[in-house]
């Protein structure tokens, strides 16, 4: 593991919390993330699957979570199965977890070997009549590809056809969208590297070099500082291309004049910050980049004033858009007499600013929750107005993550460089 050890009681008081939602003669069964094949005889990097690190902080391939908390056999309540290591695997692929590693990560006291599972899934399912399993239900996601929980699941089924059935996501979404104070120490960790890479950014910004160049410093910031790598697939964007919302190709050369907007976050112990910045390639912004700039800036700020307990990511889109659309009149994109006369279904700003400004932020950047969720202590979310003016080759979005609290709320972001002023004396130092 790349980051700091984590304290064992995040996981164990998840266990706790997910127990006290599952009704009586349940058990709940957990498939840790696929190995991901790449081409050949390689692999995608392994990354955990959420729910399950959530459960165990248990960061490795082919283990499997049990949880019978009624089963009268008392070291099969909380069972944690992993791969069983030998010599050649050892010198092969590296070091695996031992039993004595497990236990101290997750808090878990009964760790078995893999070999052991189906002798002890057959013991559970004879004394259980729910079955809890677990599927990635983000609604617009449509892999190709199902994942191994739902694979597995799917074979469960077939194999114990009589059992009652029930989903676990629901009841970790409702878990997972409140942090804990763990949790948040983990975020506040990703944001602080996010920082030291955008600092890094602004150290080697000048016109002709390659976004992918640039991406390559925030990388490098990220590796040296114990980061998992990125938390999504950073957006490296110059000139018009900060005008497509998940441009990845990251390929072109930036400009003098240009733009640059760059969206991206350091994942720490699979928990992911989600930043966006805009700076100008040149190390000054023009009359109307400042414009744009402090439209943007502006609606920012006075967004943050709205993540509050009580309101929802709905009213906080809805409140941001009245307010964008204030903005552009000011910039002259578009008259009050063309809003009077524009299609409700289709409102002008939309043209200029086509995407939310909030979504929740943990395990995942786009974490469990919905729109309609009210918002309560605990909770993170981004804050990300933006502008995208294709006829200029104008794109900003400036985006924060922001902690809701029982009074106002703490931006996790609030010491990385967002003002203009302080933006052009950092680029003037290189």
């Amino acid at each position: 593991m790349r980051y700091s050890p984590i304290d064992s009681t995040l996981f164990i008081e998840n266990r706790k919390r997910f127990i006290s939602l599952l009704p009586k003669d349940s058990a709940a069964i957990f498939y840790s993330n696929d190995q991901q094949p790449r081409n050949g005889d390689q692999y995608f990097t392994f990354r955990q699957q959420s729910d399950f690190f959530y459960l165990t902080g248990i960061h490795q391939e082919k283990s499997v979570l049990m949880i019978v908390p009624d089963i009268k056999k008392q070291k099969l309540r909380e069972t944690l199965f992993l791969i069983k290591t030998n010599e050649h695997i050892a010198i092969w692929e590296g070091h695996k977890f031992t039993k004595e590693e497990a236990r101290e990560i997750s808090g878990i006291d009964n760790v078995y070997w893999l070999d052991d599972f189906e002798l002890a899934l057959k013991e559970v399912m004879s004394s259980s009549n729910n079955i809890y399993l677990n599927r990635n239900e983000y609604p617009k996601f449509f892999p190709d590809v199902n994942e191994r929980n739902h694979r597995l699941g799917e074979e469960l089924k077939k194999d114990f056809p009589l059992h009652n059935y029930q989903r676990s996501a629901p009841l970790l979404a409702q878990l997972r969208l409140i942090k804990s104070d763990i949790e948040i120490s983990l975020l506040r960790k990703a944001c602080k590297i996010t920082n030291k890479a955008f600092k890094r950014v602004l150290e080697n910004t000048v016109p002709g070099k390659k976004e992918y160049e640039l991406q390559g410093e925030i990388e490098y910031e990220f590796t040296k500082n114990s980061a998992n790598g990125n938390g999504y697939a950073p957006i490296i964007a110059s000139g018009k291309n900060a005008c497509v919302l998940h441009y990845i190709d990251n390929d072109k050369e930036c400009k003098d004049g240009d733009l640059l907007l760059m969206d991206f976050g350091a994942e720490y112990a699979c928990y992911s910050a989600d930043m966006s910045r805009t700076i100008p390639v040149s190390g000054k912004f023009s009359k109307r980049q400042k414009e744009i700039y402090n439209a943007v800036l502006s609606v920012f700020k006075k967004a943050q004033k709205l993540y509050i307990s009580g309101n929802t990511i709905d009213i906080i889109n809805d409140e941001v858009n009245k307010m964008m659309e204030k903005e552009m009149l000011k910039l002259g994109l578009f008259t009050k007499e063309q809003v009077k006369k524009q299609d409700k279904d289709n409102p002008l700003y939309k043209k200029y600013f086509m995407h939310g400004t909030a979504h929740f932020l943990g395990l995942d950047v786009h974490d469990v929750g919905s729109k309609e969720e009210v918002l309560q202590p605990g909770m993170v979310l981004t804050c990300e107005p933006g502008l995208y003016i294709r006829e200029e080759n104008i794109g900003i979005r400036l985006e924060n993550d922001i902690l809701i609290t029982d009074g106002n709320p703490i931006d996790l972001m609030k010491d990385i460089p967002i003002e203009i002023d302080e933006i052009e004396l950092l680029m003037s130092k290189k």
